[in-house]
């Protein structure tokens, strides 16, 4: 369980990182961001999680906004989820994807 938690949270923060860099790429040219190669690329990488939050959001809400609340959705669910491995490896450390914990652990004398 604590490798697939890790496995989820580190699909959250490539997904995460896709959509902040596809804002700094559209800083430098945002009417003609579209046309950009990487930001096209980062594109690709992040409209899994868009794909689903314009999903389970209403449609008031508009397109534009729909990177944002990806954005904050995804930072919030990197976190949920690094306390939920948290908690999950401190049952049983012997599990896969716990390794950093049992290192933890193992020298603070617990």
């Amino acid at each position: 369980m604590a490798l697939i938690l890790l496995i989820l949270q580190t699909l959250i923060l490539i997904a995460g990182l896709a959509l902040a860099g596809q804002f700094v790429v559209g800083i430098f040219n945002w009417k003609r961001r579209h046309d950009n190669f990487v930001y096209q690329l980062l594109q690709i990488v992040s409209r899994p999680a868009t794909r689903l939050v314009r999903l389970i959001t209403p449609r008031v809400v508009m397109d534009e906004h729909i990177p944002l609340a990806t954005f904050l959705l995804l930072f919030v669910a990197y976190f949920a989820v690094g306390l939920w491995h948290r908690d999950v490896c401190l049952e049983d450390l012997a599990q896969r994807g716990c390794e950093r914990w049992l290192q933890a652990y193992a020298g603070t004398g617990r």
